[in-house]
This record gives C-alpha cells, sequence and structure tokens, in this order.
C-alpha cells in the first residue's frame, strides 16, 4: 500500500448493488404457485357439477361451454401424474433429521409446533430467514465534503450518525423484556480482506464491527457489512505509552501534537469510509490519559453526532470522566475478550462477560477479528437467546441511545 492510497479519498465511487437472492426465491414460488392453480381450473367443471348430472349437462341458468380442448386435458393429465406417482410421506424421524441439516446447512431456525419433529406440523420462522441488512450509506443529510473527503455531521432537524446508521435492538418473544442484555464489538475489520469477509459472513448481525482506518476496499467492506445486517464504528489510532516503538499507523492522533494537527487528522481518519455509528480507540494509552489533548477530540466526535466506545484496554483513560462535559454520548467495554487468543482463555472471558450481564443488565466486550475469537464468539452470540440473554448492537449499550429492547416477532441474525 501507497502514501496515495491512504490519502485517496474512500467511499467516492458507488459500490455494486448485489443481486438479492430472496427476490428470486420469492419469484420461483410465485410461479410454482401459478403452475399448481392451472391444474384445479381445468377440472373446475367437474368440481361445480350436481350430484348426479351428466358429464356434459349443465345446471339449469348455466351457460353450457364447450368441453376443453384436448391439448389442455392431456397438459393437466401430464401436471397430475407426478402427483399420483409422489412417495408415500416421509416418517416423522426422518423429516426431523432433514429438517436438522437444513437447520446446519442454512441457519434459518425450524421451529416444531409443541416441540415435535412431525412433517405436518413444522413452521419455518420466516422473520430469521429474511435480509435483516441495514440501509445503504451515506445519508445524504449526514455528509460534510472537507479536503480529506466526506466526514459526519449532525444533519438537519437534529439528525445523527448515531442513530441513523445505527441498528435497531430487536429481540424475539421468546426474551421478555428487562432480560440482560450484552453488546460484542469486534475490532480489526478491514486490514486482511480474507477475514474480514469471513466475520462479516458468520457472525450474527447485532455483532458490531470496528473497522481500522488504513484497510484498501473499505467502502465495499463497510457496505457489504451493513448489507449483512452489522452497525460499524470507526477505530482511530491513539497514541499508546510506548510510541513510537508500537506504531498505530499513518495519522495517529498524538498527546504531544496541537489542538488544530490532531483535529486534521481526525478528520483524515474520518474520511476513510462512512456509515458508521460512532468511534473507538484503537490503543491510545498515553493520548487518553492526558485530559488537555484528549478534550477538544472528544468535543469534535460529539460535535459530528457519533457515540464514542473507550475499549477499555487503559485503566488511565479520562474518557468516561470527559465525556459528559462534551456532550458526548460514551461507553466504556466491560472486558477484553481475547487478551489471550486461545479458545479456552476466550470462551472464559466470555463466561465472565455473561455474568456482567446478569449482575448489571449489560455488559459489553470487544475483541479482535483474529479467527479464533471471531469462531468462539460466534458460537457464544447464536446461543445467548436460547441462555435468557439478548445479543444487541453497541448502540443500544449508549446510556442516553437505549429506548429499552423492543420485543417483537422480527430477531437478530
Amino acid at each position: 500500500m501507497t502514501d496515495d492510497d491512504l490519502n485517496a479519498p474512500l467511499g467516492q465511487f458507488p459500490v455494486p448493488k448485489r443481486p438479492s437472492r430472496g427476490n428470486a426465491l420469492y419469484a420461483a414460488v410465485a410461479i410454482a404457485g401459478l403452475g399448481l392453480l392451472a391444474v384445479p381450473a381445468a377440472f373446475l367443471p367437474a368440481l361445480v357439477r350436481p350430484p348426479g348430472a351428466a358429464p356434459n349437462q349443465t345446471p339449469a341458468g348455466v351457460s353450457n361451454n364447450a368441453p376443453p380442448p384436448p391439448h389442455i386435458v392431456a397438459r393437466a393429465r401430464e401436471t397430475v401424474a407426478p402427483l399420483q406417482d409422489a412417495p408415500a410421506a416421509v416418517p416423522a424421524e426422518k423429516a426431523g433429521l432433514a429438517a436438522e441439516a437444513v437447520e446446519r446447512r442454512t441457519g434459518v431456525k425450524i421451529i416444531r409446533a409443541g416441540g415435535g419433529g412431525a412433517p405436518e406440523a413444522l413452521v419455518i420462522d420466516v422473520a430469521k430467514a429474511l435480509n435483516t441488512g441495514l440501509p445503504s450509506a451515506p445519508d445524504p443529510r449526514l455528509i460534510e465534503q472537507t479536503p480529506h473527503g466526506p466526514v459526519p455531521r449532525i444533519g438537519a432537524y437534529g439528525a445523527r450518525p448515531s442513530e441513523v446508521y445505527a441498528r435497531s435492538a430487536i429481540s424475539t418473544d421468546g426474551l421478555t423484556q428487562g432480560a440482560p442484555r450484552i453488546a460484542l464489538l469486534i475490532g480489526g475489520m478491514g486490514l486482511a480482506p480474507r477475514a474480514t469477509e469471513s466475520a462479516i459472513a458468520s457472525l450474527p448481525g447485532a455483532v458490531t464491527l470496528g473497522f481500522a482506518p488504513y484497510g484498501a476496499d473499505l467502502a465495499r467492506e463497510t457496505a457489504r457489512a451493513r448489507e449483512a445486517g452489522h452497525e460499524t464504528v470507526l477505530q482511530i489510532p491513539m497514541e499508546p505509552f510506548d510510541f513510537p516503538r508500537d506504531n498505530p499507523g499513518p495519522h495517529t492522533l498524538l498527546a504531544g501534537a496541537g489542538k488544530a494537527a490532531n483535529i486534521d487528522n481526525l478528520t483524515w481518519l474520518m474520511s476513510r469510509f462512512t456509515g458508521y455509528a460512532g468511534v473507538t480507540n484503537f490503543l491510545g494509552g498515553k493520548l487518553t490519559a492526558d485530559a488537555k489533548t484528549l478534550t477538544p477530540v472528544l468535543r469534535e466526535i460529539a460535535a459530528r453526532g457519533l457515540f464514542y466506545v473507550d475499549d477499555g484496554t487503559s485503566a488511565q483513560s479520562l474518557a468516561m470522566t470527559l465525556a459528559p462535559g462534551q456532550a458526548l454520548v460514551a461507553a466504556r467495554a466491560d472486558l477484553v475478550l481475547d487478551s489471550t487468543a486461545e479458545p479456552e482463555a476466550i470462551g472464559a472471558a466470555l463466561a465472565r462477560l455473561e455474568a456482567i450481564a446478569r449482575d448489571k443488565g449489560m455488559a459489553i466486550g470487544v475483541a479482535s477479528a483474529l479467527p479464533a475469537s471471531v469462531e468462539t464468539i460466534g458460537r457464544f452470540a447464536r446461543a445467548l437467546e436460547a441462555r435468557g440473554i439478548a445479543l444487541v448492537p453497541l448502540s443500544a449499550a449508549m446510556p442516553s441511545l437505549q429506548s429499552g429492547l423492543a420485543i417483537g416477532s422480527s430477531a437478530v441474525r
């Protein structure tokens, strides 16, 4: 990647809209339905004939139409013949196995009425099968053009990116109002294309994804994430204590830089892609401990209508102390889930996060897009609802953005 690549504003070209598989499925079902309707229509005269009437006899008052042409009768017989030769009903135990195979292959949950497995009692929860993608971004109301590229802003009538680009917090009827909630943030997206695509496709849509500002294809990848239902946030590189030995990357916000330099770098970082609801720090132990330097950064984030998440990696961070004075909506992560990148350690951290959620009502966990993290956290996230915990996007964990968990028939992916 060259310096020109880093300084070229992203998000300035249209992202091709991928064809919807759902539309093709609906069209196929509709065509099949019309074909089945043609069969009874061909035999409708026989169905309405009064008992005892001759085949060509018509009830009084009804006009006598000519019999259907021979080719229509032949076509109807060809259509009915396969139905007459259809195999006998599949035994219940085999139908149950087939349904489980469908669930594993597609991710669509098949709910059996009464908990049974009888084939005639299958009910598919269609809401989970439908696309839960978020609207495309950017919203023209929320864009300000700068020399670096488009950056978010508060739009007319107070429209904010933190709300417009957020994913709604929706759960299923199985959870009651006030159920414990967990928000998960997986960062490092955009740096490794294969890992990014894997995380977008495999993680439930309610998992929020954090994108670094240095990816080569951020416009397409963030659009793909929103299509899959993921809320996105921007990771802002900030100076750590051991800088420059540990260097987050170009345009890092520095504790020793002046206000103008940091705001200019922040503008560059914010222009890398669009459609994010908030921002979070990447490293930043030194900068977040410096109140004089951090305050104007937080003020600028608030002025752009974004929320802020402190990733919890630095005990000396002043972000949560300074945010209220800047009218900034902010929250701090409760736990870093993959400080040790081993599945067993990640699983233990997730168990602690669940305990925090049950105790406090809400817990925020953060992790990076390592394969072990994505796989372990994805498995944990998909099982939360069965344990009575709601998986919600990061925006739902923001103190002044919470509107309560909506309990309805739609569900997170």
